[in-house]
């Protein structure tokens, strides 16, 4: 038995065989020819004709992953008409009197290491694209076809693939992708999560494993070659299990999350990172109601800038379409640390300097974060909602921050949009106020952890505590009827984004409150939408 780790792309489980799949790269060579003007113009005729095949591409992509993730193929298009990538292709040719399909090769990789050099991750993945579009321009001036084919159904292990091979390949025959290369934000990886396929990416698995039995654990992140029985026994269970919800998944698909009477109950997924979308739109969430923005500022050494912020949140949301993405602010401290923020170590963490106190105390923080937002909003449906909130004057400061970004970004002439925002109930003071709260934000989303441990005094993660912590306790549940009551008094909706969101004996009781949202985690959302479809 071999096990090869790599870095899980999407989740879920595949047993067979592994199939190698590394379509051979044209061999281009330098050649000295003796029109340039001429070479010029079968290099332009070569990049409308990688257009053409681009737009097939981009109608064969909207019809089975959706429009959002087709556009990588309109991004592809656009790529063929940049300026400084067709100069640098025409002067190579005029100049050095060479062969289109040398110069294409040459500027194609030039820029593509470009890309793979810059710090953003976003943009080093962006380096796949430049390669797969030169790919496409030297194969056509070399008068090869454009297909991808699998004779049988296997687990696909490459060196990488770039987003045109993925997308023409047979889905029915992938049972699993696995490179050896790649990154969690490629549009490869990205295609992989919205096709429901589980992906890893740099697994260094060695050559030669074409035929031999394995095991992708996408959730893991590990390829297992010629598993033993105990093992292939596990993972066979586990299966069964990933099978027992794509039964789920078919039966309720599409459904409507909606009582027998009529009750609409808006049904999303809590997500923790750009990697878990895929997971979201598996399960049929019909909107992402807690986007944990955390995932950007854990594990690493300074702070995330404007644009790796704005890139990750972009691409959430156009992932997601036009469902709604609740992207919540930095929640940072308490449990959650990251050295560079110095935060200083803390008698009571859960009661000290978290959250929206870091954020209103170093308010350029924010203020980065809400610019990043901002832009992404104008790419679709977005919301903003503010964690720990605990007076009408957090909510008043923040509102004169956003102002002061919207003013900038308008200032700039930089794309925005001002989403809806919101704020978290999760104290027991804004719970008290929230009639006055009410009157300032869009929407409530009401975090029931943090609610259950400030209500009941009680430290979540004191494992001597267990038997004393209660989220059935009365005061949280007549909490909750309060807060639904205030935000429906000011024509607003109120939802639930903590772990009593999923509590399948509480479903009937947050109808009967009239919650209007319920957030959970992404396996988690036909479970519950058949409870509400049962009540």
């Amino acid at each position: 038995m071999e096990i090869y780790q790599g870095k899980a792309a999407f989740g879920g489980i595949a047993i067979g065989k592994i199939i190698e799949f590394n379509p051979k790269e044209e061999l281009v060579r330098r050649e000295r020819i003796n029109d340039p003007e001429q070479e010029m113009e079968r290099v332009k005729n070569a990049m409308e004709q990688a257009k053409s095949q681009l737009a097939d591409l981009y109608e064969k992509a909207q019809k089975e992953v959706g429009a959002a993730n087709a556009a990588i193929f309109e991004v592809h298009q656009m790529m063929l008409e940049d300026d400084d990538y067709i100069d640098s292709i025409m002067n190579m040719v005029k100049s050095q009197s060479v062969n289109g399909e040398y110069a294409v090769s040459v500027t194609g990789d030039n820029f593509a290491e470009m890309f793979a050099a810059m710090d953003d991750s976003y943009m080093q993945a962006r380096a796949a694209d430049v390669k797969d579009i030169s790919s496409r321009v030297v194969r056509i001036l070399c008068g090869k076809e454009d297909t991808q084919s699998l004779s049988e159904a296997g687990i696909l292990l490459a060196d990488d693939l770039l987003p045109s091979e993925t997308i023409q390949l047979d889905k029915e025959k992938v049972l699993a992708f696995v490179t050896r290369a790649g990154s969690a934000n490629s549009h490869t990886a990205i295609l992989a999560r919205t096709m429901n396929i589980p992906a890893i990416v740099m697994a260094p698995a060695k050559n030669g494993l074409s035929g031999r039995m394995a095991i992708a654990d996408g959730f893991q992140g590990k390829l297992i070659v010629d598993p033993d029985g105990e093992t292939l026994g596990i993972y066979q269970g586990k299966q069964q299990e990933e099978g027992e919800k794509r039964r789920l998944l078919a039966e309720l698909k599409g459904l409507p999350s909606i009582t027998k009477n009529g009750r609409q109950v808006n049904l999303y997924a809590n997500i923790g990172s750009v990697g878990d979308v895929g997971a979201a739109l598996q399960n049929d969430a019909e909107g992402i109601g807690l986007f944990r923005s955390e995932f950007l500022y854990l594990q690493r050494q300074d702070f995330p800038t404007e644009e790796e912020q704005f890139q990750a949140y972009r691409q959430v949301v156009q992932t997601m379409a036009e469902k709604k993405v609740i992207i919540r602010t930095l929640d940072i401290g308490a449990d959650k640390q990251a050295d560079y923020f110095d935060l200083g170590k803390e008698e009571n963490p859960a009661l000290g300097y978290r959250a929206i106190r870091i954020c209103l105390k170093q308010p350029d923080i924010l203020k980065t974060q809400l610019r990043a937002l901002f832009r992404a909003a104008a790419f679709g449906n977005l919301s903003v909602m503010y964690p720990m909130i605990t007076s009408v004057e957090e909510v008043q400061k923040i509102q004169v921050i956003a102002d002061e970004v919207a003013e900038e970004l308008k200032a700039e002439q930089i794309p925005y949009k001002i989403p809806e925002q919101g704020i978290m109930i999760e104290t027991p003071a804004a719970v008290m106020i929230s009639d006055e709260l009410a009157e300032l934000v869009d929407f409530f989303s009401i975090g029931t952890n943090d609610l259950t441990q400030y209500t009941l005094a009680i430290d979540r993660q004191n494992a001597n505590l267990e038997d004393f912590y209660n989220p059935h306790h009365k005061a949280i549940l007549k909490m909750i009827q309060i807060v639904a009551d205030n935000a429906h008094k000011a024509g607003k909706w109120v939802g639930i984004c903590g772990e009593l969101g999923a509590d399948l004996e509480l479903t009937e009781t947050f109808v009967n409150m009239g919650i209007d949202e319920l957030s959970v985690a992404p396996a988690l959302v036909l479970k519950v939408r058949k409870q509400i479809r049962s009540i």
